[in-house]
């Protein structure tokens, strides 16, 4: 109970002592609390729950993006029923074959 100087006290010095060792105790806890928070470790701990946080979190945004792009490629070369689209899968297999072609027929010319 707090006491102001406008008011008389009319707690019995038991009573005083009483709020006096729950007032300690409260404090002790705070204290105890603050220690905790500031020590180096607790910081630490913190800043790593931080990154890791924002890591998972860039990550996953990674993920969906990179996922994104592969169902847009799948989409462009397979159809609605899983089967391949053969008039989209030839011509670019016929450029990749002949891109291989050239360089190594670029790579003979250099050893030669």
């Amino acid at each position: 109970m707090a006491h102001t100087s406008d008011t008389p006290d009319t707690r019995t010095p038991a009573q005083i002592e009483a709020d006096i060792k729950s007032r300690r105790e409260v404090l002790a806890e705070t204290l105890d609390e603050i220690g905790v928070r500031v020590h180096p470790k607790t910081i630490v701990g913190d800043a790593k729950a931080r990154i890791a946080s924002n890591v998972d979190h860039t990550l996953g945004r990674a993920y969906v993006g990179v996922n994104r792009v592969v169902s847009d490629v799948k989409a462009k070369f397979v159809d609605e029923e899983g089967s391949p689209r053969l008039e989209r899968i030839v011509p670019v297999a016929v450029v990749a074959v002949g891109l291989v072609g050239l360089l190594a027929l670029g790579t003979r010319r250099r050893r030669s």
